[in-house]
């Protein structure tokens, strides 16, 4: 049922057009016939004589038809599908793998065998399969001259079984036509498979300048084509009419190449035309003429061109008339190749880089091989044109295999003028000729100079046949050696032109990388990209937090502090610029004992740092209060933790630990009489417990700068705002507060990292 059901589209529908009907003759007419009705149609129907409306698409109809109906390949698929070529490979398909029914279900027993392995493989992809060395050495660099459609197939494909008989189609057309096809097997060349870029089959990519675009639409025949036209550089082929013919004939004195002219019938440049103008693009220059159109009516008159066939026309130095014709019904891709190689220079092309100088004028291989070159050295502008003009009529008449005319202008390759003239006065400001024979790809060179300057008379003109006809018989002629450096290139784009090139090619890269390439290929560039992206809006963010803290936590004015200072229970600990926000609004000072020891500081977590203050059981209150001063703007911070330790229990384990500071304090010994007098109280030890090191704090002296540090009250009145007024506090117990000024500067720099490190091999145990 699910057959039935599926196999009524899948059958091939005769569709609106009919070749024979658009020519008026039967299916059983002969070609004869066909061309007969062709012909008598087209005069009557043709744009310029008939000026109905519709003569125009009337005409194109019949040029389709014809079409289709000369070509026995397409007409037979018309009578058999109804179609001439579009899809015909797969109604194809499908008609061999479906039979008719009868009583029932019939299917060919190729619908139960695939070729998923090497002995069924299709011997037709044989000749074109690829390896990676052969794809490295032969096909990229002769991806120049002509674009490749490439697959990536395998085994065990279904995919690839599908695409088989449109691929088999588009391969033989295309390359007919002169594009090169190519067939890479996954299963035994994986590495050029990852060279390409496929990571899974079927895979179909172009390849051109080297450059590999991948295929992403439906594999039909029409897409295939027109993929592989867009491969090419849109400005190969110019459309002329009788508008711009003559300047386009013209150029060849700045491109210096010949100009070739298709004319055909066909409103769109065949893909043939194309594939051509691209593989001889640095030696000549195409154009095509639309003999159907409006406003080629002159063009066409001018040359005497037969409408009804196709013709090419090569143009060199006269414009007037075409140097070389070529004529026929079906232009082949043999027949054009044999007429443009033998026409791919000028009769008389400049020198104007090093490959041509080496192409015109090769080394000599052999005593039969010589081949000379007459070289005109001459200079722009019309001064010079006559001389030009005599040397061209010179060439013309006596062209050889054997021999080659070329012209160089002094001005743009001085180096090769000099080496050549010597700077000899008799040639300066007027033009030389010059027989010379290169012998190696070196420079070096054989040469011989007319006596004379060439001004193109008949004089002249004896002078210089006498010499070629001598120099058959006699090489030594060329007495002269020399070596001349490599010409300058001077149709080359300067650097800026070349630079924005290549920027655009790497843009357009990119741009069908991101959307189109295989997202394997992509991951590292996309991760690359997003890190980039996320380290700089994380920068941002974290910039912008940051400043609004700075804010909050500016200084006040002296004008707000005095005011903070008046109200109840308003404590002013925000001294410096850079403090981070307390959580709370008292410090928790623990006591460091053995039973807590392990948890506060062996054990401590990474990062974290215990701040101990040592004091005794008499200054335990003072500085307590002027400890919790000190560091409450530093209690925002998480990694701080505060503790005090007591001298008289743990004075052997705070010596044990100046030991490793000895720059910071003296070693203490059993003979000094002072060991056990020694007053360690207001000492402030940062204890990092993981890293296994601290940071040491001494106090100040008694009296330094004790007149800086205000009245004890205003220390008392600060944690104690009741005992505002109340002068309890004694001259020694001011002196012992003064012992930790400062202590906020030094927080400081330890949150910075900035002070001095003591590390210990372990920590002692605190008894």
């Amino acid at each position: 049922l699910l057959l039935l059901l599926l196999l009524p589209p899948a059958l091939p529908a005769a569709g609106d057009f009919d070749p024979y009907r658009v020519l008026g003759v039967g299916r059983s007419s002969s070609q004869a016939d066909i061309k007969k009705a062709y012909k008598r149609l087209a005069r009557e129907w043709h744009p310029d004589k008939n000026k109905d409306p519709g003569a125009e698409d009337k005409f194109i109809q019949i040029s389709k038809a014809y079409e289709i109906l000369s070509n026995e390949e397409k007409r037979a698929n018309f009578d058999r599908y109804g179609e001439a070529g579009e899809s015909q490979g797969f109604s194809q398909h499908q008609h061999r793998q479906f039979h008719r029914f009868h009583d029932g279900f019939y299917f060919d027993e190729s619908f139960f065998h695939f070729p998923f392995n090497s002995e069924r493989r299709d011997t037709s992809d044989e000749k074109y399969l690829l390896h990676f060395s052969h794809y490295i050495n032969e096909i990229v660099p002769d991806s120049f001259k002509k674009p490749y459609l490439i697959k990536i197939t395998s085994d065990w494909c279904f995919s690839c079984i599908h695409i088989e008989p449109v691929w088999k189609e588009v391969a033989q057309e295309l390359e007919a036509l002169g594009a090169g096809i190519g067939v890479v097997h996954a299963g035994y060349e994986r590495r050029l498979a990852h060279h390409l870029g496929a990571h899974s089959t079927p895979t179909l990519l172009g390849l051109i300048n080297g450059k590999i675009t991948f295929f992403h639409n439906a594999v039909v025949r029409e897409n295939l084509r027109q993929f592989v036209e867009n491969l090419l550089p849109g400005n190969l082929v110019e459309k002329i009419t009788d508008k711009n013919y003559i300047r386009f004939l013209s150029d060849w004195r700045k491109d210096n190449k010949p100009h070739v002219l298709l004319f055909d019938h066909m409103p769109v440049v065949p893909l043939l035309y194309k594939l051509t103008a691209f593989a001889y693009r640095d030696y000549l220059s195409f154009g095509y003429v639309y003999v159907g159109l409006r406003g080629t009516e002159e063009l066409s008159s001018q040359y005497n061109i037969n409408v009804y066939t196709p013709t090419m026309m090569i143009f060199k130095e006269h414009i007037d008339r075409p140097a070389d014709v070529v004529q026929a019904r079906e232009m082949k891709k043999q027949l054009i190749d044999d007429f443009l190689s033998q026409n791919k220079f000028l009769m008389v092309a400049r020198l104007t880089s090093q490959r041509l100088f080496q192409e015109l004028c090769p080394v000599k291989k052999s005593h039969r091989q010589r081949k000379h070159c007459v070289v005109l050295l001459t200079g722009e502008g019309e001064k010079f044109a006559e001389a030009y003009e005599a040397f061209l009529t010179f060439a013309v008449a006596n062209t050889k295999d054997t021999l080659k005319f070329v012209h160089i202008y002094n001005e743009r390759q001085p180096e090769f003028a000099d080496a050549l003239l010597m700077d000899e006065e008799k040639y300066r400001g007027r033009s030389a000729v010059v027989i010379l024979e290169r012998r190696n790809n070196a420079g070096k060179i054989a040469y011989k100079v007319l006596e004379e300057a060439w001004q193109g008379s008949k004089e002249d003109n004896f002078i210089l046949l006498d010499l070629l006809d001598q120099l058959r018989t006699d090489p030594g002629l060329l007495s002269s050696e020399t070596v001349v450096a490599d010409l300058n290139d001077e149709l080359a784009p300067i650097f800026l032109i070349r630079w924005l090139y290549s920027s655009l090619d790497y843009i357009s890269d990119c741009w069908d990388s991101l959307f189109h390439s295989n997202w394997r290929e992509m991951m590292p560039l996309l991760s690359l990209l997003f890190s980039a992206l996320f380290i700089l809006f994380g920068t941002v963010i974290v910039q912008a937090f940051s400043d609004s803290s700075d804010t909050r936590d500016s200084p006040p004015s002296e004008k707000e502090e005095t005011t903070a200072k008046t109200e109840k229970n308003d404590v002013t600990f925000s001294k410096e610029s850079n403090s981070r926000i307390p959580k709370k609004g008292f410090v928790e000072v623990t006591e460091l004992t053995d039973i807590n020891y392990t948890s506060n500081l062996v054990r401590l977590r990474p990062g974290h740092m215990n701040v101990v203050l040592i004091l005794s059981n008499s200054t335990k209150t003072p500085l307590l209060q002027k400890f919790a001063l000190e560091v409450y703007t530093f209690t925002g911070s998480s990694s701080l933790h505060f503790s005090f330790l007591s001298l008289d229990k743990h004075r052997e384990w705070l010596e044990y630990l100046l030991e490793f500071a000895q720059d910071a304090a003296p070693i203490p010994n059993q003979y000094d009489k002072h060991f056990l007098e020694r007053d360690y109280t207001g000492y402030v030890l940062a204890l990092n417990g993981h890293k296994k090191y601290f940071c040491l704090f001494k106090p100040h002296r008694s009296g330094d700068e004790g007149g800086t540090l205000g009245s004890c009250e205003d220390y008392d009145a600060s944690l104690h705002g009741e005992a505002r007024g109340k002068p309890s506090c004694s001259p020694g117990s001011r002196s012992i507060k003064n012992k930790l000024h400062k202590l906020s500067f030094w927080m400081e720099r330890l949150l910075e990292g900035s002070l001095q490190r003591f590390y210990i091999p372990s920590w002692p145990a605190l008894d």
